[in-house]
Order: C-alpha cells, then structure tokens, then sequence
C-alpha cells in the first residue's frame, strides 16, 4: 500500500566533525521518501524552485517514488546550512533560506487523496491541516513537528493532533510542547489531545512508543562512525510508516516492530551524508540490522530468578 508524504525537499550543506557536504538533497520529505520507499510505494508532494538539480531525485523515482505531487516554480529552493560539533544529537543551524517553500500551499494529486498511509512532515502545522482536508480516509494519520512551530504556532498543532492517529517528536519537543520534564507524562499529555500513539525519539539513546495501556522502547544501534545525523528522524518515520503500509497490520505487536524498522533506517541513514546511505541499502541489509536489533535486546531470564 502507497504512503504519502508531504515535507520539504530542500538542498543542505552539512558540516561534522567527519567531513562535509554542500548542496545535497535533503529536506523532511527527501528523507522520509528515500527510506519508506524501500518497503512500499510513496507519493510526494512538495515544491522545488527552479534551481533544484532534479536529476538527483532520479534514484528516488527509480526506487518507486511517485513525484506527481512535487512542483517546480521559479525562484529559489529551500536551502539549509548546518554544523555539528561533537554533540551529534544537536546541529547548530548557520543558515536558512526558505526561498519558494515559503509559499508552499500543498496540492493533493487525485491519484494520492486515496492513500491509506499519510505522513505530514515537518511542515507548517497549518499546512498540515490542510492536506487532512483532501485526503479521503486514511488508515493511518501521523504528523511530525519542531520547537519552531511549538513555539510560533502552539494552537494550530493543538487543533492538528486532534485529527491525527500518531505523533512523532523529540523528547525537547515533547516537553516543550506539554510543559512536562516527564515523558511518559508527556506523552499521556498528547494523548488525552487525540493521538492514539505518541513516539519520542531521543536520537542517539533510541525511540519510545506510548500507546493508551503500553509502553515499548527502542535502542539505537550502536555505531561505530556516525558521519551525518541530518534526516536521521524523517528516515525514522519513513521506516516506521513504510513499514506498517508493507504489512498493512496495525496490530500493536507489529507496531513495535516498525518502530525497530524506522530505528535501523535511522542508523543508517546517519553513516553518509544526504540519503546516499538510503540508497545503497536493500531489504536485505534492513533484515539483518533489524535481526541485529533483536539480538541486542534479547535475553534469557533464568526461571524462578528475577536476576
């Protein structure tokens, strides 16, 4: 079953402490496409000014990525420039230039108001409520979010949650949002709002998912060399989503298993910069590092002991 997506395709130029990139794809909705589309068909919608290299999105296309949705227009495209020290859970942004994205206003294709899996991206939460309004009963709504529009748009994402099944964000997010240092207090905050599912991604130290009677927890696997954390989330969300339109299960067993999913696709999205490390994997990587991930956590207690 097809995912949309609808996020930003934007142009970054990325500096860490192993290297850097200028002017690669990235973007909320670059992310998200190139690793969901390993596991199902993905429809995106964004825009693009007319200086975007678009033959660089070729590899996405050819992997099942349906740009119908994606415009071009003249002027400029969304352009970010950022810099990682050491603390690779945080990216001191130096520049951003939103050029055409600043009047994005997204257009659902009719050919993508069916699909069953919608993911709205780290977008204007006014957007968002509006790509709800024509899309036409999906199974499965979830959102992303930023401290940005927590912060300059707080009612707006309190009118989206309502509307929506999942909500993913990072624990400075989560807090900030429901003013609760907690997270699992956190998360009961945002759930009690709508959202049937709430996932709090603490980058380097693995992902939650709250649900209304369970509580599942995710490492992040352990990396000897992280060369780019930009994406590392929207890749998350597009293994998680991806993977529940694969199976089309919502079950709450194979939910925590697309949480593992969207966790290996976050692990290597971050080993290269831009999604060249998305696009080299296959499904048979993903399988071993998600057998990887069981073996980490997985033990044997011993009977009648409860050491």
């Amino acid at each position: 079953m097809p995912v949309l997506v609808v996020g930003s395709v934007a142009l970054d130029s990325v500096e860490t402490p192993f290297g850097k990139a200028d002017n690669v794809i990235g973007g909320s909705g670059t992310f998200f496409s190139a690793a969901a589309s390993l596991l199902s068909p993905v429809q995106l919608v964004g825009v693009v000014g007319s200086d975007y290299p678009m033959d660089q999105l070729a590899p996405l296309e050819r992997r099942g990525v349906d740009m119908a949705g994606l415009e071009q227009v003249e002027g400029e495209s969304f352009r970010w420039r950022g810099r990682y020290r050491h603390d690779l859970n945080s990216a001191e942004t130096l520049e951003t230039r939103l050029g055409v994205f600043s009047h994005f206003s997204p257009k659902i294709p009719p050919q993508f108001k069916r699909a069953p899996f919608v993911f709205l991206a780290n977008i204007d939460p006014r957007l968002q409520l509006d790509v709800l309004q024509q899309v036409d009963r999906p199974k499965l709504v979830a959102c992303d979010t930023m401290n940005f529009w927590i912060e300059s748009r707080r009612p707006d994402i309190l009118a989206l949650i309502k509307h929506v099944d999942l909500v993913t964000l990072n624990d400075g997010e989560a807090r900030q949002l429901t003013d609760c240092a907690n997270l699992v207090k956190a998360a009961r905050w945002i759930m009690e709002r709508g959202p049937k599912i709430v996932i709090i991604k603490k980058g380097e130290h693995g992902a939650f998912m709250f649900k209304e009677r369970s509580i599942f927890f995710a490492p992040a696997y352990p990396l000897e060399d992280v060369f780019d954390p930009t994406g590392a989330g929207d890749s998350f969300a597009g293994g998680f989503m991806g993977y529940l339109a694969q199976t089309g299960d919502l079950s709450d067993a194979n939910l925590r298993r697309a949480v593992v999913v969207g966790s290996a696709m976050g692990s290597f999205a971050v080993e290269k910069f831009s999604v060249q490390r998305l696009l080299e994997i296959t499904r048979d990587d993903v399988v071993a590092r998600v057998d990887e991930f069981r073996r980490l956590v997985a033990f044997e207690q011993e009977q009648g002991s409860a050491s």
